[in-house]
Formats: structure tokens, sequence, C-alpha cells
């Protein structure tokens, strides 16, 4: 038996009807997906991107690594994890992605952006949303997990925001690593029972919720231009 917290309206970004969703495979993985917009990702710029089914999205082909390994992981990829575990929705779950390039997706990713980054005059021109939805984690079949991904970017700048309902297990990883980690962070409670405490987290004073930037690298390194935020909004599903 399960007890679940139910999730807002406002918690993910639109998803389902028009989005294109991807195979039903244990370790799958989309195919390449072309973005409409490029996107920079700590100096490196990207105009490809891959969903793969375990909790992970990558940049130069796809990832179908089921366990986690702890970040500065000092590896080959750049990798964004807004919940890497063990997911298998070949019997339950739906995993989804879609491109924005105008309409209300583009204007509440702006609000959110200046909401907290206040002294930036941001304008969304490209949303891109990959959607986990009520996904099983491997073996628990009948299990359920959700949480979101936002690429967000304007003509200068890049945002990331993630958005998350997790399943409470102790091997899961949230947050970035880039190749040799140079660039890397991992969200407090990652691999570790206190996974839970994202809900009441936060580096921008809104509890839940956390914010990066690309020319702030998570070793005090810094480098021009271009801008990504992680913002979290937990719920969680409890075995």
């Amino acid at each position: 038996m399960t007890t679940t917290r139910p999730i807002p309206p406002a918690v993910f970004y639109p998803f389902g009807a028009g989005d294109i969703e991807n195979d039903r495979s244990d370790d799958g993985s989309s195919s390449v997906i072309y973005l409409l917009h490029h996107f920079i990702f700590f100096g490196q710029t990207y105009s490809q991107i891959y969903v793969n089914n375990n909790g992970h999205l990558t940049f130069n082909g796809p990832f179908h690594s089921y366990t986690p390994y702890q970040f500065p992981g000092y590896g080959e990829i750049d990798l964004i994890a807004p919940f890497w575990t063990d997911i298998d929705n070949e019997g339950n779950g739906v995993i989804s992605y879609r491109q924005y390039t105008s309409g209300s997706v583009l204007t509440e990713a702006t609000q959110d952006i200046n909401q907290y980054f206040p002294e930036l005059s941001f304008s969304a021109t490209w949303v891109f949303v990959a959607t986990w939805d009520r996904v099983a984690y491997f073996p628990l079949s009948g299990t359920e997990t959700s949480f979101q991904v936002v690429l967000i970017s304007d003509d200068l700048e890049d945002y990331l925001n993630k958005m998350l309902k997790v399943f409470y297990h102790n091997l899961s990883q949230a947050g970035y690593d880039t190749i040799n980690s140079r660039y890397h962070f991992s969200i407090p409670g990652s691999f570790s029972n206190n996974i839970t405490n994202l809900t009441y987290s936060s580096n921008v004073n809104v509890p839940g919720r956390w914010a990066f930037r690309t020319d702030h690298g998570s070793r005090g390194c810094q480098f021009n231009g271009n801008v990504f935020a992680i913002l979290l909004k937990c719920f969680y599903l409890f075995p």
C-alpha cells in the first residue's frame, strides 16, 4: 500500500497531448532529438539531445545506465540527472518530450526565470520539456514515480528547470555532471534516505527549488555568459 501527496496542477509544465513518447523499454532511450534552438551546457554548445528512460539527459548519444554514480563521477559525458535511478516503463508509465517556440509554455517559463533571477530581463524563445509520468521502479512493477526536466533559452541565455515527484529509494542521483567533472553538483540527499528533504531544501529561499548559473561552477570557477537554473518542486510517493 502506498500513500501519496497530490500534485498541485501548477507543479509540472504541460505534458501529454502532443508529446513524442519513448518506447516502452527497460533501460531504453529516445532516438536522437534535434533541438530547435542550441543549448549551452557549461561552455559546450549542443544541437541534439537524448531522453534516457532511467532518468537522465545526454547529448552525444543514448545512455542506458540504470545504476547511478555519485557526482562528481569524473566521467566522459555531460549529464543532466533530474532523477537517475533504475526505471522500467514496460509495465506502466509514459516517458515523453516536446519542444516549444511559441505559446503559453514560453510565458510560464519567462515568469519562472524572471522570478528567480530578477536582475535579468529574460524572455523565453524556446522550451524543451521531458516528462517521466508515473513510471515504475525496477523490479517493483506497479509503483509510480513522476518527474520532469525543462530546458529553457532565450537568444542569449540558457536555463534548466527540474520538477520532481520522486519515488523514495537510496540509489538515486539528482544534479548534473560534466566531462571530467570540471563542473558538477549533487543535490543534497542524493544516495541517502534524506532524498525526501528536497521538499524543504533550497539555495534561493524557496523550499524545494534550486537554481544554478553556468558561469559559476561548483568549485567556484567562472566563465562568461549563459545561464541555466535548476528549479526543484518535489512531491513523494513512499513504498
